[in-house]
């Protein structure tokens, strides 16, 4: 498998990219609107095609280029069955793996940071989206998040992983790339090292973060598979800006 991870610096997301070198096919998994053209320019180089757009859940952090590079290459959308989206073209349910050439990508329903969050396992890698980051978890207190839940999705299906599963998460607010399933049992501090549920549930009911300041644009844009709002402030404006240099180059 071709593989690279992209980092988009605005709302800190990782965006991978999965290439199949029989076909020449390739899966972007939570591409952001606003580095899209680094994106294609990636696959460009590598001589592939994108088939197939692939999101983890409704973001509240950034708009998913799903829409725009659809219009732009005629990938397919695919995302959580979940969450209805009437623009998807493929509904990732579990047991159901979407097929992109050699690629197989798996869904496992997380919910717990939004109620149709979905990680996804290609081989030895799982992309955890915002339910399990390293050393730490996407908060649970909007779009119908429940930290019960995210206990349970994270305790019961991503670390009954294999423990040499690398952990590639949507998200690092501190230059991180890469964990394993082995790393986040025994050493994440609000769900490893054996915390109880009441301990999870008391971590995450007093972290007192601060209301999202894109929510209310990401979201109803999301829905939509990656609206931009028309008249953003100013000091929103960069998340649909194109990215005018990327820390890939």
């Amino acid at each position: 498998m071709i593989f690279r991870q992209l980092f988009e610096p605005v709302s800190s997301t990782y965006t991978y990219l999965l290439g199949c070198p029989d076909t020449g096919q390739a899966v972007l998994i939570d591409p952001v609107v606003n580095s899209m053209d680094r994106d294609l320019q990636a696959i460009q180089e590598l001589g592939l095609r994108l088939a197939c757009t692939v999101d983890t859940h409704i973001h509240a952090d950034h708009i998913t280029a799903a829409l725009e590079l659809k219009k732009r290459t005629g990938s397919r959308i695919a995302a959580p069955a979940f969450d209805r989206l009437p623009c998807v073209d493929f509904g990732l349910e579990e047991g159901r793996p979407l097929q992109v050439g050699g690629l197989s990508v798996s869904g496992l329903h997380t919910p717990g940071h939004t109620d149709g969050h979905f990680a996804y396992v290609v081989g030895e890698r799982v992309f955890t989206g915002d339910a399990l980051l390293i050393d730490g978890c996407g908060r649970t207190d909007f779009q119908n998040g429940d930290a019960k839940a995210l206990y349970h999705s994270v305790t019961k299906k991503l670390f009954a992983l294999p423990d040499e599963t690398l952990v590639y998460p949507a998200h690092d607010y501190a230059g991180r790339h890469v964990s394993s399933i082995a790393q986040e049992k025994a050493r994440n501090p609000r769900l490893g090292a054996g915390r109880t549920l009441d301990e999870f549930e008391r971590i995450m009911a007093g972290l007192n973060l601060p209301y999202p300041k894109f929510i209310d644009a990401a979201v109803p844009g999301n829905r939509a598979c990656g609206v931009c709002p028309v008249d953003l402030p100013e000091e929103l404006d960069k998340y649909c800006r194109p990215m005018a240099e990327s820390p890939q180059g």
